[in-house]
């Protein structure tokens, strides 16, 4: 299971492989965990906001804080080439291209 990531991400070791992974999961629950408390704080609380309003502007505020917080943690981890890298892709794939010098 392992090669196939490490050929696919030109990855040397299983440990690094295992600190991505660990990266990619804990910057998900993070930025999750960040965006309910800032909505509450803006007057949204889950309980009251209609989940047509409330699920949608949390994913809007979850990507800006996953896309700075992955930087940090794959920092964090020794990673921080492999997720720029891999931010750069992913923002160019977006539409972001023109922001991002080569």
């Amino acid at each position: 299971m392992f090669e196939k990531l490490k050929k696919r991400w030109n990855l040397t070791s299983n440990l690094q492989v295992i600190a991505i992974l660990v990266v990619f999961s804990i910057t998900g629950y993070t930025s999750l965990i960040i965006a309910k408390p800032i909505l509450e704080f803006v007057g949204l609380p889950q309980a009251t906001t209609n989940p047509w309003i409330y699920r949608p502007l949390r994913i809007l505020l979850v990507f800006p804080f996953y896309q700075v917080l992955i930087l940090i943690y794959g920092w964090l981890f020794g990673q921080f080439e492999f997720f720029w890298n891999f931010e750069k892709k992913m923002l160019s794939r977006l539409g972001f291209k023109r922001f991002i010098k080569p």
